[in-house]
């Protein structure tokens, strides 16, 4: 009987390396969509931003250092384009926002429809320049995308997309995430971290796949 690999994946929905990502996680999913389930999660790398910025980026020249960190990470991989104003002009002050509202949107509809708009922010921030943490814009992508606003918001008045959220982001302090992005392997037994190349994740999937596949011919 063939076996789904349960992949935990963690990250911040302003993470560049969480956007050069997708790339990875699509191609996963085209090649190995039925052996595979990814769970999305979220994890405060971005929660406040000012105060990361002043204090890692203080003596690399603030906001339009981070910004030029930002496009040369970028420049290796041509299918992850960046707009200018990244930073340099379009400054959220915090993911968390969205992140509450794409817990909100899983609640009200389902988790397909919560990572299909993930991907919406997601560009809407690093290919449109629009600030997603703000509210008045993440409620924008949400009416121009259909969906509907006021049943999301009932998550949101009652408080379980919030504890939603923070149980996320208390399952990321267990399982000791360090970063964004990361896959979590077989229970918390194995993580990758950050800018992983697609084969390397691909290689451990298939391992576990054949692992799995060995003790079924125990049986």
């Amino acid at each position: 009987m063939d076996k789904t690999i349960i992949i935990d994946y963690y990250t911040d929905i302003l993470c560049v390396w969480a956007w050069i990502a997708q790339k990875r996680v699509d191609e996963l999913n085209k090649q190995l969509g039925n052996n595979i389930e990814l769970q999305y999660h979220y994890l405060d790398v971005f929660g406040d931003v000012p105060t990361k910025i002043t204090t890692q980026w203080k003596s690399k020249g603030g906001f339009m250092g981070f910004a030029e960190h930002i496009q040369q990470s970028v420049s290796a991989f041509e299918y992850a384009d960046i707009n200018p104003k990244v930073w340099t002009q379009v400054r959220p002050t915090t993911s968390a926002n969205a992140h509450l509202m794409l817990k909100a949107v899983e609640i009200t509809y389902d988790k397909n429809k919560s990572i299909d708009m993930a991907l919406t922010f997601r560009t809407a921030f690093f290919i449109d320049g629009l600030d997603i943490g703000n509210l008045d814009v993440l409620c924008d992508l949400v009416n121009a995308n259909g969906l509907d606003l006021n049943a999301i918001n009932t998550s949101i008045r009652d408080g379980s997309a919030m504890a939603s959220l923070m149980g996320d982001y208390q399952q990321s302090k267990r399982q000791n995430i360090n970063g964004s992005p990361s896959f979590v392997f077989d229970g918390g037994r194995q993580t990758l971290y950050g800018n992983v190349g697609f084969d390397v994740i691909l290689a451990n999937i298939e391992a576990l796949l054949k692992h799995s596949t060995d003790e079924a011919s125990w049986c």
